[in-house]
């Protein structure tokens, strides 16, 4: 396993593993003893970093979420895990009720937000479940509009400086408010996102269909603005989720999503083909070999509900992509 570091400021700032562990279904769609062999693989092969949210995963019997930081709470306290493993979790889309589905929280009033309460509140809250003295890294899980931005960054910098969270990021926001939040934060001398969590894969996602959020576009994808503004701005880290596309590369039974229905998906999947022939790994260790060892600095974050799944993944922390196979990747259109 390879690592870097996320964070700048050295009071807050952690080494990850290069291959970050999504818990999102850990309690529900994955049980507790499916869930505690594939952390303890992940671990064990030298994984240090675990996402979770406190809305995890709500739309599974009728919850407000939690059951993935409860399972990891657990899991921690029985394998007496400490501050070597990193976890991550993320507030602010927490249903306001139990029963919502899932297109319910499209709408601002059936979440929690971003207000310095509830801020308060569920960092507290998730601290608890997850069993941990400090989380390691808070995000805010979605854009709050009805929510004053000063509020939401001093909300942050109050947990931070209460000792409840280290390191900030920030999920699922357009990248102008990503960028209006941390220079409210460098000129009030707080603490500010540091780790920015969106959809990213080696697939290009069309940015003209409208999101579950927004007629403009959808604000968790990670494209070309977002992706500029990373690589302009050191220090700042891209953690990927569904960069596997939830099985789209390589299972019939999973198609793509509309999103990807545009020329150049063929192109792109037949250099993936290429590059995943040349080196004799699979198609999904060729797509996070990319995203690991990119100009970036990314970390993708995969599932697995298994932990033959798991090691699939895991093998492509050490998969080496030559100059050329990288160039050839980058190159398809």
């Amino acid at each position: 396993m390879r690592y870097r570091t996320i964070g700048q400021d050295p009071a807050t700032r952690r080494q990850v593993s290069v291959l970050g562990l999504g818990a999102m279904l850990f309690g529900t769609a994955t049980d507790e003893e499916r869930a505690f062999r594939i952390l303890d693989r992940f671990v064990e092969a030298g994984g240090t970093f675990v996402d979770t949210s406190n809305n995890y995963a709500f739309w599974y019997g009728s919850t407000q979420g939690g059951e993935s930081e409860a399972v990891l709470g657990r899991w921690r306290a029985s394998r007496g895990v400490g501050d070597e493993v990193v976890i991550a979790t993320k507030l602010g889309g927490r249903p306001t009720k139990a029963g919502l589905a899932f297109a319910d929280t499209a709408k601002a009033e059936n979440v929690e937000g971003l207000s310095a309460k509830a801020i308060r509140e569920s960092a507290e809250r998730s601290r608890d479940a997850l069993g941990v003295e400090k989380i390691d890294l808070l995000y805010a899980h979605v854009e709050d509009p009805g929510t004053p931005l000063e509020e939401t960054v001093e909300g942050f910098a109050e947990v931070v400086r209460d000792g409840v969270a280290g390191l900030l990021g920030v999920s699922n926001h357009w990248s102008w408010r990503v960028e209006r939040a941390r220079a409210l934060a460098a000129a009030r001398g707080l603490p500010g996102y540091e780790v920015l969590q969106y959809h990213y894969s080696y697939l290009r996602a069309r940015t003209d269909r409208p999101g579950r959020r927004s007629q403009d576009g959808n604000q968790g994808i990670a494209t070309g603005d977002l992706l500029a503004y990373l690589r302009e701005t050191p220090g700042l880290t891209l953690a990927a989720y569904s960069p596997l596309l939830s099985g789209g590369y390589v299972r019939e039974d999973k198609p793509l999503s509309p999103d990807f229905d545009h020329a150049g998906t063929a192109v792109r999947r037949q250099a993936l083909a290429e590059v995943a022939a040349e080196t004799g790994a699979t198609v999904n260790q060729v797509v996070l070999a990319w995203l690991i060892g990119g100009d970036l600095p990314i970390v993708p974050l995969v599932g697995a509900s298994s932990v033959e799944q798991l090691d699939e993944s895991l093998a492509a922390a050490d998969l080496e992509l030559t100059p050329e196979q990288r160039a050839k990747l980058d190159a398809a259109y």
